[in-house]
């Protein structure tokens, strides 16, 4: 087993920067369950690239947050990497909130012949299921919350109730996630130095939430890795590259 794996139930981080902050990596996170990657979150360009480079080999399951592309522009990358392989074709899953689906086709699939040789429609490489509240994988119950980001019915964070909290990128969201992180879940909250109308910042986050929430965050989606020093010197856990972090064994319903 290679350094930085963690026995039992842990979140690889990818990415944890916002779109601009290249040398931070898209947003991206895979939860793993004894060392092994078991749902990736999103897949951006520079996410994807970290993933490969760790685990090598594609991801098998991903959640989709919402479809701007620092979290999705590396899907035709793993349509490559699933349609020619006879082993992954059709058979790599994707959990996308209802919502997303039409817009997830406009953004990534919807493009005149996926191979220029014909003979392929983009989503034969994977199999594609729409989510509502909750759904399913590998016989344990995950939960969907909306996030507020950008526009209303486009984008989703995720619940593995007991254990972690994914918010996704939204600003601050204080009724939903006393529901939703009510068992003392690590909750990775999108958070950068300045707010904006799409995104937390750090006064943000203050003015909305207890302190006792506030100490179970893990903050990603920031500008710099100087801005990331700055919240880390503010007394808050801030989230690194391909860093692993330990999560308690979910309380979800098995199956």
């Amino acid at each position: 087993m290679e350094p930085g794996y963690l026995m039992g139930w842990a979140l690889r981080l990818h990415g944890v920067g916002n779109a601009s902050a290249v040398e931070l990596g898209s947003a991206m996170a895979t939860i793993e369950r004894d060392g092994a990657p078991w749902l990736t979150i999103d897949c951006g360009g520079e996410g994807l690239t970290a993933l490969l480079a760790r685990y090598g080999q594609a991801p098998r399951a991903l959640f989709i947050t919402h479809t701007h592309l620092d979290h999705i522009a590396g899907f035709e990358r793993l349509f490559v990497e699933s349609y020619f392989n006879p082993a992954l074709r059709g058979t790599v899953k994707l959990y996308v909130p209802a919502p997303l689906v039409p817009l997830l086709h406009q953004r990534v699939g919807d493009y005149p012949n996926a191979l220029a040789e014909g003979g392929a429609n983009f989503w034969d490489a994977f199999q594609v299921i729409p989510v509502g509240s909750a759904f399913w994988h590998d016989g344990v119950r995950l939960e969907v919350f909306q996030a507020r980001h950008h526009w209303p019915d486009t984008a989703f964070g995720l619940r593995l109730k007991g254990s972690l909290v994914w918010t996704g990128d939204t600003r601050p969201i204080p009724e939903v996630l006393a529901r939703v992180a009510g068992e003392g879940e690590l909750i990775a909250h999108d958070c950068a130095l300045h707010g904006n109308p799409s995104h937390s910042g750090i006064e943000d986050l203050e003015r909305e939430y207890p302190a006792a929430l506030l100490s179970r965050c893990v903050l990603y989606h920031y500008a710099s890795r100087e801005e990331g020093e700055v919240l880390a010197a503010r007394g808050y856990r801030v989230a690194h590259p391909d860093e692993c972090l330990p999560l308690a064994e979910p309380t979800a319903m098995r199956a």
